[in-house]
């Protein structure tokens, strides 16, 4: 049985992952970590969950956490990093939500989050937790940086293309829409509901982000098949352009890219087929059904169609355009943790994720 700490209960991730941990069959205890100004808050959090057994509380600075097996982070940017190491010196095992550990590069890291990075042993050592490509790196970690929501969607919709050195690198478009939940809890001017309730926006016009994220991660994924194919000629390219829909959660991410000549005459719906189909938490949609992100609230699951547009009623193109669709507050952060988790300590991978799609 594993003892959980959650520092950052009261955002919409930290009650995501403290919702998905309560039901989860190999969790013995949550200690949940309080500041002075969320101490009220948290309890009558807790109270929601009606199982004061396995709910408990502590200061932040008590050294409680230290006796946990494994601590979340789903804190504003560079609470983790600030902890993390006095944590992991007692060997107890960090998965954080937040971006202090997703970017490799610590200069690029303080460019996009207006940070120092004062941890780069640690940031070297950290594993991406995106379980469907570093699942093995995953499995022996003592650190998982979580991908952010958008990066989740748009790199599992690349991937199978990008590995099989398929299509032009150089010219990758991602185009997403994500649900208000994903902007956090703290109140803002542009997702109040007289501003977002019946309105829909591009936002991040100059820079995301999320976009650093998504970028290491496609080109890492260009680089090893370059290797493999012993080839130098694909460089990454890549357009990413969030918007804000009026919806609470959810992200639909329409991905585009091109095939390259010699793979004119693929069935790239097979490769993601294949690719895919061993893993618990991924749908390949069949022809004819249209990805919808209400099919995935709730859920850890993505859900992925794949389509070529034809030049004419008889001749398919060489484009590509690539659907996905994901709960941005569960497969997009806390569900994946989760996941995470589960790998880490060695348990079946879909434990506490057995969850039912809210509907509607």
């Amino acid at each position: 049985m594993i003892n959980v700490g959650v520092v950052g209960a009261t955002g919409y991730t930290g009650l995501e992952l403290l919702r998905i941990l309560n039901k989860h069959s190999e969790v013995s205890s949550i200690l949940v970590s309080t500041s002075t100004s969320n101490k009220n808050e948290t309890f009558q959090i807790i109270k929601l969950f009606n199982d004061e057994k396995r709910f408990s509380t502590t200061d932040f600075d008590s050294g409680k956490l230290k006796e946990c097996d494994v601590v979340f982070f789903a804190t504003p940017h560079g609470v983790a990093m600030r902890n993390a190491n006095s944590l992991i010196n007692h060997d107890v095992k960090v998965i954080d939500l937040s971006a202090d550990f997703r970017l490799k590069d610590s200069k690029e890291y303080s460019e996009w989050y207006s940070h120092t990075h004062t941890e780069t042993d640690l940031l070297k050592e950290a594993v991406y937790g995106l379980p469907e490509l570093y699942r093995e790196e995953i499995k022996n970690s003592r650190i998982v940086a979580m991908p952010g929501c958008y990066p989740t969607a748009v790199i599992l919709g690349f991937y199978p293309l990008l590995k099989a050195n398929l299509i032009n690198t150089g010219n990758l478009i991602a185009d997403c829409k994500s649900g208000v939940s994903g902007a956090g809890k703290t109140p803002k001017a542009t997702t109040m509901y007289s501003t977002a309730s019946e309105n829909f926006t591009a936002y991040g016009l100059t820079g995301h982000r999320h976009w650093p994220e998504i970028y290491q991660e496609l080109d890492l994924i260009v680089s090893k098949a370059n290797l493999q194919r012993k080839s130098t000629l694909n460089s990454t390219g890549l357009l990413f352009s969030p918007h804000l829909v009026p919806m609470i959660r959810g992200i639909e991410a329409t991905l585009y890219c091109e095939l390259n000549k010699v793979s004119f005459d693929t069935d790239v719906k097979q490769i993601f087929e294949k690719e895919y189909e061993s893993e618990p938490f991924i749908e390949i949609l069949q022809d004819g059904i249209n990805p919808e992100t209400s099919s995935v609230r709730g859920i850890n699951t993505v859900k992925i169609a794949v389509n070529r547009p034809n030049h004419d009623t008889i001749t398919q193109s060489n484009r590509v355009r690539i659907y996905v669709v994901e709960d941005n507050l569960v497969k997009g952060a806390s569900g994946q943790a989760v996941q995470a988790m589960n790998i880490m300590f060695g348990i079946k991978e879909t434990t506490g994720l057995e969850l039912t799609s809210l509907i509607p």
